[in-house]
């Protein structure tokens, strides 16, 4: 069996595999895994070659680079399975999650949401909050509803920073937050003496 031969420009250009590996030896990983050792380059493609394999250069960075005997087939599906994983991660990692709070639930709930909405953070997430507004709430002045939503940012446990400020949207009002990279603390609400009584939002 043959080494196998470049199919396209491009992966010429990304792997260096046999004849077109430049180093003149190179620590060659065997195909089970096993560590073969630092080798002239002819003696490592001879060794491939009697395992009807390919030698791959999979560390060219190394002194001196690295090299695995494998099929390149099976080798460019891993590298294509381990490139999925980590645009699966990265899109991930900039999912907004949604979260809802209404006036008039219990505390505990709201301790709960809030602390799911810690660990959303903490996962790198951004976090949409909707205060669902309902029958007489959805008249009453946005300066109090956006104090409401205020009180319940305020117990999230997570430093985080406004994404999108607190605006009316279609359930009611809505903000968004992100993980605060600086670590700076929640902002804390100002103290008003005309403030209505607290509500657990």
């Amino acid at each position: 069996m043959g080494f196998t031969k470049y199919t396209t420009q491009s992966e010429k250009e990304r792997v260096r595999m046999n004849e077109a590996i430049r180093a003149k030896e190179v620590r060659v990983i065997g195909a089970a895994g096993e560590n073969i050792g630092v080798l002239p380059l002819a003696e490592a493609l001879a060794k491939a070659r009697e395992a009807g394999l390919d030698l791959i250069e999979v560390s060219a960075q190394a002194n001196p680079p690295v090299c695995r005997i494998t099929d390149y087939g099976k080798f460019k599906y891993e590298l294509k399975k381990k490139e999925k994983e980590v645009r699966a991660r990265a899109a991930k990692v900039t999912e907004t999650k949604e979260a809802q709070v209404k006036i008039g639930t219990s505390e505990h709930d709201m301790q709960i949401k809030a602390a799911k909405i810690g660990e959303w953070l903490d996962e790198g997430h951004r976090v949409k909050i909707d205060l669902f507004l309902w029958g007489r709430y959805k008249y009453m002045e946005f300066e109090f509803l956006k104090e409401r939503l205020q009180r319940f940012l305020a117990i999230v446990p997570k430093s985080y920073k406004i994404a999108d400020e607190i605006k009316k949207s279609p359930k009611g009002l809505s903000v968004v937050i992100e993980r605060d990279t600086a670590k700076k603390t929640a902002p804390k609400l100002p103290k008003t003496e005309s403030a209505p009584e607290p509500e657990t939002v």
